[in-house]
């Protein structure tokens, strides 16, 4: 047997016999590694620790500290809840178990449903399957032993997943103790690896996602490789209960559904509205002092403007269907861009009237699966932060950096403090097809892209084959407060559509050239935009932000006539406020207002009356004592202009 060198990732070789597992290798370099080792890394695949290593390789070991050592164990985690699932129902059908973020799910077919109650006795199966230490064997089989064996085990999900693959094709098992699952791998390498974990709750999927086809329920757990981490994801979790903007949303009255209106349609409420409002005049603030023209649009246009554009073959299935009309076929808007591109198209344009900027708030319909919306965060109509910037090769890189730090203004403005731009790029299988079929020119906006950024100082991470379809984006992810992660705006580069549109400017030696269009949306849309805010401040909105600024609260009826003078002066002012007048004791007014989160508390009664004082109250810092009233106005309208966080 040959010997082979494996190269660490601190670059210090070892030489082992052929053959060698991925855990033989941990174990020579030290018993706590192997025992902590989760999935080996081999020449930049990731393999099973059990998987002989036939030849010299680059070997990294992944416990579950490290993001891809936690995936697997999450995966690992779904396949033990498979497991346990089966010793209580073993006619439960089995689909598939994913790891997604710091959760697992296994979609399981069933005709009973599970409730809640019965998590915790599958998660002691599950305690007590891992405690066994089974481990767990990968095995490299044929089709059609695969099929064989899971037809045997009446499973018709996994043969469904068997019939997509060619049938000289092999694919992978794995067992633990008597369990068996189909899957691709890779896993921890045994049971009693998985120590921390717990599930979560349960619900309804549509197999594939796919309204047509069969609801089926999912289980959610998570799993951690230490005691600690579970317990602060967890948690995390309440935390994350207690911000939940359907929640939040209708405590505050903010938005609603109605089903007769239908899903995903939401219906702004009067404390809503005034949050578009404050964002929108903030955006126009923005964009007026960037140099953008502000545009309108209509909802619906002809399908041959969507043909055009392309967008009829890529996102189709997400449009709502065309409406005929006088034999011509009309399509609400998904988007803006094609309307944008024939306002630019209305004139002639030179290259001294570059780079042209439109905005617009422009209200789009998507088609979302039923099964994918979500409170305001996945909805169907949906109004957009847009614009659209045309310029020449030369202005590129200032007005893409623009973009950028326009993203970073607001970011600083509604304090975000942690958030990532991820560079998509397009992917050369997908020329043609995902992808615009222009190889060169994706090569050169995506090195522009590239520079700019770098010359920009901006940090990113390169992501391949997420682009759009005309050319490379910047996906913006942002989090929370609590650290929950959002994808929250793009900014797109189109070298293909301004071309198919017929878009040019004369040069300076008077020649049509065809302009690039800078896509960006960096507040996203309202819906996701504000389902992000109330998650992020937990309904504490800052002043300039909050439905309700001020509550003016009389400690007994002898007060009233100066907290309707009070209030009177905050209208007058332009504050939104109002007064509390009912019969109340001053603490139940109190209350009611901290339930509103009412930023602002003016208390007043007779002392207050005579020296035209207010006593002030903040929710989130209490007491603030007694304040002259002009003066409060005045400093609370320093802090609204500001928007102080």
């Amino acid at each position: 047997m040959s010997d082979i060198t494996i190269t660490l990732p601190d670059n210090s070789t070892k030489t082992f016999p052929s053959g060698t597992t991925g855990m033989q290798v941990c174990e020579s370099i030290g018993p706590g590694l192997a025992k902590a080792a989760i999935v080996a890394e081999v020449n930049g695949e990731l393999a099973d620790l059990s998987i002989p290593i036939e030849k010299d390789a680059d070997f990294t070991v992944h416990t579950g500290d490290s993001e891809i050592g936690h995936q697997v164990l999450l995966h690992s985690a779904a396949h033990l809840l498979a497991q346990a699932v089966k010793v209580f129902y073993p006619d439960a059908k089995l689909t598939i178990g994913p790891a997604i973020e710091n959760r697992f799910y296994y979609d399981i077919d069933f005709d009973a449903p599970f409730s809640e109650e019965e998590l915790p006795k599958i998660e002691e199966k599950m305690r007590e399957i891992a405690k066994e230490n089974h481990e767990v064997i990968r095995e490299v089989i044929g089709k059609k032993k695969a099929k064989k064996m899971f037809s045997d085990m009446d499973e018709p999900y996994k043969l469904e997943i068997l019939g997509e693959i060619g049938d000289e094709e092999v694919t992978s098992i794995y067992t633990q103790g008597d369990f068996i699952d189909l899957c691709r791998g890779p896993h921890a390498p045994t049971t009693g690896i998985i120590k921390h974990f717990k599930l979560l709750n349960t619900s309804g999927a549509y197999w594939r996602g796919d309204e047509s086809n069969k609801m089926l329920q999912r289980i959610y757990g998570t799993a951690f490789s230490t005691k600690k981490e579970l317990h602060a994801y967890l948690e995390f979790i309440e935390e994350a209960k207690e911000r939940d903007h359907r929640k939040i949303g209708k405590e505050l009255k903010l938005f609603t559904f109605d089903d007769e209106i239908g899903p995903g349609l939401p219906l702004w409420l009067p404390n809503g509205t005034v949050l578009i409002d404050a964002i929108e005049n903030l955006a126009n603030e923005m964009e007026t002092e960037a140099g953008y023209d502000r545009i309108r649009t209509p909802h619906l246009t002809k399908g041959n403007l969507y043909e055009k554009s392309g967008h009829l073959d890529h996102y189709k299935d997400s449009m709502y269907p065309a409406m005929n009309v006088d034999g011509i076929d009309y399509y609400v808007k998904p988007m803006n861009c094609p309307h944008h591109h024939k306002v630019y198209a209305s004139e002639p344009r030179s290259y001294k009237d570059l780079p042209i900027r439109f905005s617009e708030y422009g209200t789009c319909y998507r088609y979302e699966k039923s099964g994918q919306l979500f409170g305001l965060l996945r909805v169907r109509s949906m109004q957009m932060n847009d614009a659209h910037i045309y310029c020449t090769e030369d202005q590129f890189k200032d007005e893409f950096l623009a973009v950028c730090n326009l993203y970073l203004k607001y970011f600083e403005i509604f304090g975000i403090e942690k958030y990532e731009m991820r560079l998509s790029l397009h992917d050369e299988k997908g020329l043609g097809k995902k992808y615009v079929n222009e190889p060169k020119l994706w090569q050169k906006t995506e090195e522009l892209v590239r520079e700019a950024l770098t010359d920009g100082g901006i940090h990113f991470k390169e992501v391949p084959g997420e682009a759009a379809f005309y050319g490379p984006k910047i996906d913006v992810q942002v989090w929370s407060a609590i650290g929950k992660e959002f994808t929250l705006a793009t900014n797109q580069v189109d070298f293909a559509i301004p071309g198919r549109f017929g878009l040019t400017y004369k040069d300076s030696k008077g020649k049509d050239q065809v302009p690039l269009c800078i896509h960006r949306a960096p507040l996203s849309t309202h819906e996701r935009f504000i389902g992000f805010l109330i998650e992020h401040y937990k309904g504490d909105f800052p002043l300039w932000l909050a439905p309700t600024q001020i509550a003016v609260l009389p400690v007994s009826e002898k007060a009233n006539a100066y907290a309707e003078k009070v209030f009177a002066a905050l209208k007058q002012n332009g504050f939104r406020a109002i007064l509390d007048e009912k019969a109340d004791k001053i603490g139940s007014k109190i209350r009611n207002a901290e339930l509103q989160k009412i930023n602002v508390m003016l208390v007043v009664g007779e002392k207050e009356a005579q020296s035209e004082t207010v006593s002030l109250r903040r929710r989130i810092a209490g007491d603030k004592g007694s304040v002259a009233l002009k003066t409060l106005i005045k400093d609370l309208q320093k802090e609204i202009t500001e928007r102080s966080a």
